[in-house]
């Protein structure tokens, strides 16, 4: 598993250095809610991204590693846990009988971000596309209803799930840890320099009673 893991975050970390070059920064209004992925996760501070980071680019290497823990904790629930896989499999089932499923198969960059943009005050939305999908998943029957005694041992299997995806975490954090120099390095080369122009850019448009042609 070691191996593995540190083979699978190597092959993360050079297909995010692959995209870093290809980030642009945004120009539409940015989100008020923070990003539950990112904010405060071990795996950036682990690649030395700073909170001021632009958030596509943590975004982008957060889901590429948070990839590589749900894989890895459904191999051990697959083996492991039949009460809480079963479940997991008839959720999965009934996902895949939806009409609309607007969040699956995104760009690393993408995934787990909402679907729909932050409404502007007094021009609601005629439709959502969460909206839509919500709509689409309450047209399918609900799962069968569990026994009390399958209820308990989901709970102990959900537990179990939860403690192997922190020890993953914990592991994959200091395989990312060996890459921390190259993601600080592509950062440098290929995002600071775009914030720094932005900045400039931004600072050369203010109309300031401080500039040079002040009297």
């Amino acid at each position: 598993m070691e191996r593995s893991l540190e083979s699978q975050v190597a092959q993360a970390v050079e297909a995010w250095i692959r995209w870093v070059p290809r980030w642009e920064p945004a120009t539409h209004r940015g989100r008020v809610a923070p990003c539950r992925r990112c904010l405060g996760s071990p795996v950036l501070s682990a690649a030395g991204i700073a909170s001021n980071t632009p958030h596509g680019v943590q975004h982008g290497l957060s889901t590429r590693i948070k990839t590589i823990v749900d894989a890895a904790v459904a191999e051990y629930t697959a083996r492991n846990l039949p009460t809480l896989q079963r479940e997991l499999d008839q959720q999965a089932a009934r996902n895949r009988a939806r009409s609309y499923r607007p969040s699956e198969d995104l760009d690393p960059e993408f995934d787990g971000l909402p679907l729909d943009p932050e409404p502007v005050p007094g021009a609601p939305f005629l439709f959502t596309i969460a909206g839509l999908a919500d709509d689409a998943a309450d047209e399918l029957p609900p799962l069968p209803p569990l026994s009390e005694e399958a209820k308990t041992a989901l709970r102990q299997e959900v537990t179990l799930a939860d403690e192997y995806a922190n020890m993953i975490g914990r592991e994959i954090c200091g395989l990312v840890l060996r890459h921390r120099f190259r993601i600080q390095a592509a950062i440098s080369q290929h995002v600071e320099p775009q914030i720094e122009a932005l900045l400039a850019e931004l600072t050369e448009s203010l109309d300031t009673p401080f500039g040079p042609d002040t009297p």
